[in-house]
């Protein structure tokens, strides 16, 4: 996936301690003439850092021609853009956030083909849902499927609707903060099973996996390799859970010996997390961590976020 990210530390150092007045974020151009994207000015009143996050998130595009469809061809400026603009948005009050990412698709709807707004959509979608993105957020983009959802506009058909209506329901679930959903797995061919609410440990790591996938194997591989992740099981804080979210038993039995044997591994004998949906598994391998209530601390994190939070501890 392409990214552009060359502004970034830049950016928001300039937007949030130092002020942009009239700033460009990247220079360009289109038949020689050159453009910019104009920052809004950060009035000198505001001091403190969330005050001019906030700001900025809500006047970031005011300087931007929503009717002008050229700039969607100019990647260099309105893409990297976008990127500036959801990189600075975690740094704003959550509510502020999300009711700037709907105003910006709704002000994206005064061009009148519709290819503004599906520009914006695709980005969104590029950028904070995709499972490759290194700056996907599910928070950020619940607003976008909720706008998608909700909106009334001619520009939108029912194709580009009802797609939304599944993802806005499954980001829903097991949110950070939120009580991870109970399943049980089955720890051995003979029938041993177990349930993730009664794992009885002040963390609770839980890796969703499959046995043929080259991806698992090398999360498992760093996984094993993090010397945290080993200290604080043998401390007895932490307990891991291997989750094969399917019932082939003969598949998973064979490939147990690469699961270490201080980790629980099950698989999902009756299909219920399938079935139920009561995760969303949009790629496989997913990492949960979870607190001693089972309250999710990590959705769909890296080996990296995870080794940051243990380190923490």
């Amino acid at each position: 996936m392409k990214t552009l990210f060359k502004n970034r530390i830049e950016l928001l150092c300039l937007i949030l301690l130092m002020g942009c007045a009239g700033k460009g974020t990247t220079q360009g151009g289109v038949g020689g003439t050159p453009q910019a994207f104009t920052l809004p000015t950060i009035p000198d009143a505001l001091t403190e850092v969330g005050d001019r996050a906030n700001y900025l998130v809500e006047h970031y595009w005011d300087n931007f021609d929503f009717g002008d469809t050229a700039s969607v061809h100019l990647p260099e400026i309105t893409e990297q853009a976008f990127v500036d603009y959801i990189d600075v948005l975690p740094h704003a009050e959550p509510s502020v956030a999300a009711t700037s990412i709907q105003n910006l698709l709704t002000e994206a709807e005064v061009e009148p083909t519709g290819a503004m707004l599906r520009y914006f959509l695709e980005l969104a979608s590029k950028y904070l849902y995709d499972s490759n993105s290194p700056m996907r957020n599910e928070n950020m983009y619940i607003p976008v499927a909720q706008y998608l959802v909700e909106s009334t506009s001619p520009l939108l058909t029912i194709a580009e609707k009802e797609p939304a209506k599944y993802r806005l329901t499954m980001m829903q679930k097991n949110r950070v903060g939120t009580q991870a959903a109970d399943f049980t797995y089955h720890t051995q061919p003979s029938g041993t099973r177990g349930t993730l609410h009664a794992i009885k440990s002040e963390y609770t790591l839980v890796l969703f996996y499959n046995p043929e996938c080259h991806t698992c194997t090398t999360t498992i591989s760093a996984l094993k390799d993090l010397e945290i992740l080993g200290s604080l099981q043998r401390s007895g804080r932490l307990k891991v859970l291997a989750f094969y979210p399917d019932n082939k038993l003969a598949l998973w039995t064979k490939k147990m010996p690469e699961i270490p044997s201080t980790w629980l591994n099950g698989y999902d004998k009756n299909l219920v997390v399938e079935t139920a949906r009561l995760y969303d598994l949009k790629a496989i391998p997913t990492i949960y961590l979870l607190d001693k209530q089972k309250t999710v601390i990590l959705k769909e994190a890296s080996v990296e976020q995870v080794a940051q939070f243990l380190t923490q501890l």
